[in-house]
C-alpha cells in the first residue's frame, strides 16, 4: 500500500468498510465506473487504459510525497474489494477547504445509494477534521441526482449555493448545487509547540488555579521548560480539545507504568457550563487508548470542592476508590 506524507492516518475503518489510499490494481475499475457515469463528472470523453495507466503514473504517483497535494484520493473498500473511489480534491492549504469527490461500483447505486455515500462520507470525515484539520468541505454537483441532497443532508451537509443555469448537459442548461459542512465539532487532538502561549494562560487562570492542587503562580519561562520536556517525555500523553479551532481545553496522562495512567484535566473559563468537560474526559480516554493501547486503567484526584469535576467523573462512571477530607480519587478500569 502506498502512504501519503500528508496524512498520519493512512486506512480509516467503519466496520466491513474503509478506506485506503487509492490502489493502482483498483484503477480499471474506477475507469469503467467513470465511464459509465460521465453524465455527472466533469469527465468530457471515455477513458482508455492508456489514459488511465499515464494518469496513476504521473499525476496520482506524485501525491504521495507531497506534503500539501491538490488532492488526496482513495480506494473505498468492503472487506479488501474495491467498490468505490474518491477523496478530497482542489484542497485549499491556506483556506482549509477541499472539494468532496466520490463514485461508487454503477452496479451499487440503484439500491445502495444512500448507504455508500453517507458511509463513505463518515470516513472521510474523519480524513478531513481529525488528521487534516480542514475548517470546510463541500460538493459541487449537477442538479441531476436527488438522492444525493438526501445522503447529504443525513450527513449533516446544508445547502451552501445554487449556481444557476451553470452547466450545459444534453443542450440544456442546469443548476450546480453546492452543499457544505463546516469543522464545528469539539475535537480532541495531540498538544503541539504552538500550545505554549495558550497553557501558560490556563495554568495561570484564578479560575483554574482554585481547583489545582498547585497554587502557585508560574512564570512563563518555568512553564516553557515544563511544557517542552513534556513533549518529550514518553510517559506522559498531552492533549488539546479543540472548540471551532479554538483551544478549549487540555488534558494530560502521566504514566505510573505502561497500563495505568494519572489524569489531569482543565476546562477554559469561557467554555464551560456546555458539557465540554465531559467530552473531555469521556474522548481524551478514547484518544488516549488509540495512542497507548496497552493501558488498562486510568485515576484521578479532584478536590473536595471541585463539585463540577467531581460530577463528571462520577457521570462517566468512574469509581471512588479514595474519600479523605482533603481530596478524591476516581479510576476507572477501561475495556
Amino acid at each position: 500500500m502506498q502512504f501519503y506524507r500528508a496524512l498520519k492516518m493512512q486506512s480509516i475503518s467503519e466496520g466491513r468498510y474503509s478506506i485506503v489510499p487509492i490502489r493502482m490494481e483498483d484503477r480499471y475499475e474506477i475507469m469503467n465506473w467513470r465511464n459509465d457515469q460521465m453524465y455527472h463528472l466533469r469527465q468530457v470523453k471515455p477513458l482508455t487504459r492508456e489514459n488511465q495507466d499515464t494518469y496513476f503514473d504521473t499525476v496520482i504517483s506524485d501525491l504521495f510525497e507531497k506534503k500539501e497535494p491538490s488532492q488526496i484520493l482513495f480506494s473505498y473498500l468492503e472487506d479488501d474489494k474495491c467498490i468505490g473511489y474518491g477523496g478530497l480534491v482542489h484542497i485549499n492549504w491556506i483556506d482549509k477547504n477541499a472539494e468532496i469527490s466520490f463514485i461508487m461500483d454503477t452496479s451499487l447505486e440503484k439500491e445502495h445509494f444512500e448507504f455508500h455515500w453517507t458511509n463513505y462520507l463518515t470516513l472521510l470525515e474523519k480524513v478531513a477534521w481529525e488528521d487534516l484539520n480542514l475548517h470546510k468541505i463541500y460538493t459541487y454537483a449537477f442538479d441531476l441526482r436527488p438522492r444525493l441532497y438526501v445522503a447529504l443532508e443525513k450527513a449533516g451537509f446544508g445547502l451552501d449555493s445554487v449556481l444557476k443555469e451553470h452547466c450545459c448537459f444534453e443542450n440544456k442548461f442546469i443548476d450546480v448545487k453546492i452543499h457544505s459542512k463546516l469543522n464545528n465539532e469539539p475535537k480532541i487532538r495531540k498538544v503541539n509547540t504552538f500550545d505554549l502561549q495558550k497553557t501558560y494562560s490556563w495554568i495561570n487562570d484564578p479560575n483554574i488555579r482554585m481547583y489545582s492542587f498547585n497554587k502557585d503562580s508560574v512564570t512563563l519561562q518555568d512553564h516553557a521548560v515544563w511544557f517542552f520536556n513534556t513533549l518529550e517525555n514518553p510517559g506522559r500523553e498531552y492533549y488539546i480539545l479543540e472548540v471551532n479551532g479554538v483551544a478549549a481545553g487540555s488534558i494530560r496522562f502521566d504514566f505510573d507504568n505502561e497500563q495505568l495512567a494519572k489524569i489531569n484535566y482543565l476546562l477554559d473559563p469561557n467554555f464551560t457550563g456546555k458539557g465540554l468537560g465531559t467530552y473531555l474526559l469521556e474522548e481524551g480516554v478514547n484518544f488516549l487508548k488509540i495512542n497507548r493501547p496497552l493501558v488498562k486503567k486510568v485515576y484521578g484526584w479532584v478536590l473536595p470542592d471541585n463539585i463540577a469535576s467531581i460530577k463528571i467523573f462520577e457521570k462517566l462512571d468512574y469509581k471512588k476508590a479514595v474519600k479523605e477530607s482533603s481530596e478524591f480519587k476516581f479510576e476507572k478500569t477501561l475495556k
